[in-house]
């Protein structure tokens, strides 16, 4: 597992191409959104909660296309499968990398919507964190998982789109309900049925990960 992780993070901090992509992928989606729908306080719960979560899902796709492309030049996905480690370790190492990404993301993506859309991180800033916390972690799995079955096939892309954004999705709703709440006003304790949600969404997701990725990644 760590092997997998820090092959993953080792390349990246050489290359840099997934955090640039998504970085600025994402600065992109957060500022036009802002121009766009920001209309005054009377909107910014609404439109802010939903900047945030576009943005890192989207951010997400393009993470894992290219994360699991990599896995497919020169030959790299076969030597890692015939090399003696169990399926597991692999889906969780590359799953680790996935939620490095994200978390990358989310620490500039939050911010800056902060700075945008006026929002006090001194006031919504551990709320923020704590949805991110319970949230994050399924986005991962989810990608990790379902990204595996389309790193063989030419309309990888694509078909990760089409896959992924339908099994995100309970977990991407609660997390801007939630987040939503959070900026309307609502306390931390109050979210508790969305953390609650958003845990079983993540057990599912990295149970499913840790039972499924073998047979996905072998067929």
């Amino acid at each position: 597992m760590w092997l997998i992780f820090r092959k993953d993070l080792h390349i990246e901090l050489r290359s840099g191409e997934v955090s640039a992509t998504t970085t600025f992928f994402a600065l992109l989606v957060v500022i036009l959104s802002s121009l766009a729908f920001y209309r005054g306080p009377s909107t910014r719960s609404l439109v802010a909660a939903g900047v945030i979560w576009l943005t890192v899902a989207f951010s997400a796709v393009l993470a894992l296309g290219r994360t699991w492309q990599r896995e497919r030049e020169e030959g790299a996905l076969e030597a890692i499968l015939v090399a003696p480690i169990a399926r597991s370790a692999i889906f969780t190492g590359k799953a680790l990398g996935v939620l490095a990404f994200l978390v990358l993301v989310e620490l500039v993506v939050v911010p800056l919507s902060a700075l945008l859309f006026a929002l006090d991180l001194r006031t919504y800033g551990p709320g923020l964190a704590l949805i991110a916390l319970f949230a994050t972690p399924g986005v991962a799995a989810a990608g990790t998982l379902f990204g595996s079955m389309t790193v063989r096939t030419r309309a990888r892309d694509l078909i990760l789109a089409i896959v992924l954004f339908p099994l995100m999705a309970p977990t991407l709703l609660a997390a801007v309900a939630a987040t939503r709440d959070l900026l309307g006003g609502a306390s931390v304790a109050e979210l508790g049925d969305y953390f609650k949600l958003l845990a079983v969404f993540d057990l599912a997701f990295i149970t499913g990960g840790l039972t499924l990725f073998g047979t996905l990644i072998d067929g």
